[in-house]
């Protein structure tokens, strides 16, 4: 080993001798050209040495260091945590439109399917189909969610065409007058204001000064008009309003000054309330000697009317049908009104409106007086109103005259109909009388096969029903009774019952036995009546009959208040709660072919039910939860088996049973809510 090292040693000397004899070897003159060449390279050297090494020799080390040291430090660094799984977002279907009937190799195309897929489907589903056999909408829609599509539901003719009628262009709006409609107490001067309005006579053209029919009429207002309904005892604007039809903007509440508040007037208020009309009050026979606007004023406070020169946001107008005296202040009244409710439609589209009312003429057969809501009428129009169709032949104004067009708020009578239709019906106009052939012949139909009944009313045993449908919890009720005590008591009774869930809304209260106008508005607003030592009158107790009005008549008023308050916690949703049920300890896992797996358990507690609902837990964590789908003793099925007893227990689709697994067995508990 010490003569392999010092060899080198050897080399190395050897080396320098040799280098020393080399150094040795040149003459002075090749020295002195090899100083020359040094010197002159040492001239070039400093300025080569200022201006490139320096910048750039220090960068490339630091940064060689720094990039060591970073990779020395980077395993310290903690990785980091994975992601949380994205969560899983139910896909919405995809709606998709189309005319039925249709093919099913049309259908397999509008799904991205092949049409022998849908036959084989809709083989499983027993209905027999081939590739160019058409299909409806319900048995389309039978496979559709299958490859993740939702059939619209095909509009009638009927819908296709009231649905264009009801999209507005906002850029065609323009301002239209507002409809007025007249109520009050019988001979408070609701026609003889009306009368005074139009400068004509028509209330001697009436049986006794009262009005025998609806009429609707239009007032010229400075540059606008104004359109008056002057309905008979409010029955009339109650019943279009339980046909579903909302005619009226503004109420004008006529109450003679030195009467005052009758049991009409209250009903009328009740009645404008429950439609969300504003009202407007004119104080009738202002210029009597005995009349008491102050008196009657406090009336209306008392009943909840506020007008504003006592503080509240009632407009109150004094007035003489007589002499006119007020007139022009109630019109300017009306038209301020109207501007507040910023009342609007289109004139360029087809027309839409409300029957008036309708008769049948001697020499004219069957006329309509209608109100256009939308759109202009014209003669030549089809129209459809009701279960009657026909062209439009003639229209004839309020003031007699035949005219070419009725724009938005105009009243006018038409001829040319088939029939005559109801107040409250809605016309409209269609392309053709095809259109409006196959329109009328359907609601004819269906007519036929509901044998002509009218829409279900409330009942208080079907509140809770309506609740699980998802409608508003609010529970409306007219109370009638014997004497103004009765009522005063069972009303703040029944609005002692009312919660922070459910609204209760005594929409109409009086004095009296349950008439046809109680029924009317029951109907309209969807109310039951309670009536308190209250019977029906001989016309309203079949009109309650054909409208399907809940009508609840008591002795004692407990009886009422109780039926009341169970009908409201019926409309609570219920406290659900989780009841214990048993405890089972999994022993034993059997593997059966068609069965999946058996867990074989022992009943440490409580029962097992078929059916029942159940946790599977292993040590802490919940591994199922689901139902119990059968349950054996020995081979036996049975429905129950109790504490101490060993049972097979099969779970929902479940087959990952380990032993030493404890299921849980639980019910679900629904109580009744108390108010």
């Amino acid at each position: 080993m010490k003569k392999a090292k010092e060899e080198p040693k050897k080399k190395v000397k050897t080396e320098t001798r040799v280098k020393a004899k080399v150094k040795a070897k040149p003459k002075a003159a090749v020295v002195k050209k090899v100083k020359a060449k040094v010197e002159a390279r040492a001239t070039v050297k400093p300025a080569l040495k200022l201006e490139a090494p320096k910048a750039e020799r220090p960068v490339p080390k630091p940064e060689v260091k720094t990039a060591l040291k970073s990779e020395a430090k980077a395993p310290v660094v903690p990785p980091a945590p994975p992601a949380p799984p994205a969560p899983l977002v139910k896909k919405e279907p995809v709606k998709v439109s189309c005319k039925f009937p249709i093919t099913l190799k049309d259908l397999a195309a509008k799904m991205s399917a092949k049409p022998n897929e849908l036959i084989m489907k809709l083989m499983k589903l027993k209905v027999m189909a081939t590739i160019n056999q058409a299909v409806d909408f319900e048995v389309a829609s039978l496979i559709a969610a299958d490859y993740g599509y939702e059939f619209e539901k095909p509009l009638t003719r009927e819908e296709e065409i009231t649905k264009a009628l009801d999209v507005e262009d906002k850029t065609k709006l323009i301002s239209r007058a507002p409809v007025v409609t007249l109520m009050g107490h019988v001979d408070h001067g609701k026609t003889s204001l009306l009368d005074a309005i139009r400068k004509s006579r028509l209330a001697e053209k009436e049986s006794g000064g009262i009005t025998q029919h609806i009429g609707a009429y239009e007032v010229a207002v400075g540059k606008g008009h104004i359109t008056f309904l002057d309905t008979p005892g409010h029955e009339a604007f109650t019943a279009m309003r339980a046909r579903g039809a909302q005619a009226t903007d503004i109420v004008i509440l006529v109450v003679a000054s030195d009467d005052g508040v009758m049991p009409q007037t209250k009903e009328a208020i009740d009645h404008a309330r429950a439609a969300n009309v504003p009202i407007v009050v004119a104080l009738n026979k202002i210029d009597k000697p005995d009349a008491n606007p102050d008196k009657v004023k406090k009336q209306l406070m008392d009943i909840g009317l506020m007008t504003e020169d006592w503080g509240g946001k009632t407009i109150a107008v004094g007035v003489s049908a007589k002499t006119g005296q007020g007139i022009d202040e109630l019109l300017e009244m009306l038209i301020l009104e109207s501007e507040m409710l910023e009342l609007k439609a289109d004139p360029t589209r087809a027309a839409k409106g409300v029957i008036i009312e309708g008769k049948l003429s001697k020499g004219g057969g069957p006329i309509a007086t209608v109100l256009v809501q939308k759109g202009t009428l014209r003669p030549g129009d089809t129209v459809v109103a009701g279960r009657h169709y026909g062209k439009v032949r003639a229209m004839i104004s309020d003031l007699g005259h035949r005219i070419n067009e009725a724009l938005p708020s105009k009243p006018v009578e038409i001829l040319g109909l088939a029939g005559v239709p109801e107040a409250g019906d809605i016309f409209f106009v269609v392309p053709d009388e095809k259109a409006a052939r196959e329109i009328v012949n359907r609601r004819q139909d269906e007519a036929k096969a509901t044998h002509m009944q009218p829409v279900k009313r409330i009942t208080l045993e079907e509140l809770s029903q309506q609740v699980k449908e998802g409608k508003a919890k609010e529970l409306k009720i007219i109370v009638k009774a014997d004497v103004q005590g009765s009522v005063e008591a069972l009303e703040q009774s029944l609005k002692g019952l009312e919660t922070k869930d459910i609204k209760l809304d005594v929409i109409h209260s009086g004095v009296g036995s349950i008439n046809e106008s109680d029924i009317m508005l029951a109907a309209a607003s969807n109310a039951i009546i309670i009536g308190f030592h209250a019977d029906l009158t001989p016309e309203a107790a079949p009109k309650a009959k054909l409208e399907e009005v809940d009508v609840r008549l008591y002795r004692i008023i407990y009886e009422a208040i109780s039926d009341v308050r169970s009908a409201m916690e019926g409309m609570l949703e219920p406290t659900i709660s989780e009841v214990f049920v048993g405890r089972a300890d999994v022993r034993q896992v059997f593997k059966v072919t068609k069965a999946g797996t058996i867990a074989g358990c022992f009943l440490a507690k409580g029962k097992a039910i078929r059916g029942a609902s159940c946790r599977l837990w292993r040590e802490k964590d919940k591994v199922f939860e689901g139902k119990i789908s059968s349950l054996k003793r020995f081979k036996e099925d049975v429905k129950e088996v109790a504490e101490g007893f060993e049972c097979g227990i099969s779970l929902d689709n479940f087959n990952d049973v380990k032993v030493g697994d404890v299921i849980e067995i639980f019910e679900l508990k629904k109580t009744a809510r108390k108010l």
